[in-house]
């Protein structure tokens, strides 16, 4: 009976596994496309918090959050695949 419980514990540390992959994947993602916004947010409030003007740095956050609600938005597909990639830099 012990070979079928270390059996499906080594299939709940697999599945476990693939969990946290799929966590860590969407979290790169999500630094991917809010890392500018967050970082300039972050810049403001350490320059507020350090007797400065933190105004340009909130600008500059939400330029990224505009470009990143455009790029969200964005219709992405196989027919326009080419210019997409183009301005990702790919060849």
């Amino acid at each position: 009976m012990k070979k079928w419980s270390h059996r499906q514990t080594g299939q709940g540390l697999s599945e476990y596994l693939v969990i946290v992959g799929l966590i860590a994947v969407a979290s790169i993602a999500a630094v991917g496309f809010l890392g500018g916004t967050v970082r300039s947010q972050v810049a403001a409030m350490a320059n507020e918090i350090a007797g400065q003007d933190g105004s340009s740095a909130v600008a500059i956050a939400e330029g990224n959050a505009v470009q990143a609600q455009a790029q969200a938005a964005a219709s992405r597909h196989l027919g326009n695949y080419v210019g997409q990639n183009a301005r990702l830099g790919g060849n």
